[in-house]
């Protein structure tokens, strides 16, 4: 995964997605967070790819479907900024 302008020319890329970061570090204690906002997510019937880092994790969406995404978020309870 990289941004779409440093994408090798050749590479099969899947482009439109936009990046949500969550803020982090998020201890190895916490369970179901990404499972909680990824749900919220599907519940609205977006699609969603997530990646995690040692760090915090991301949620991408399409960005044809960032601003409903970013509304089944804070509906259910998340503080988007």
């Amino acid at each position: 995964m990289c941004l779409e302008a440093d994408a090798p020319a050749d590479a099969r890329v899947e482009r439109g997605w936009r990046a949500l970061k969550l803020h982090g570090p998020i201890p190895f204690s916490e369970v179901g967070v990404l499972a909680a906002l990824a749900g919220a997510v599907a519940r609205a019937g977006l699609s969603v790819f997530a990646l995690s880092t040692y760090d915090t994790d991301y949620l991408l969406l399409r960005a044809d479907d960032l601003p409903a995404g970013l509304d089944a978020l804070r509906r259910a309870g998340c503080d988007v900024a």
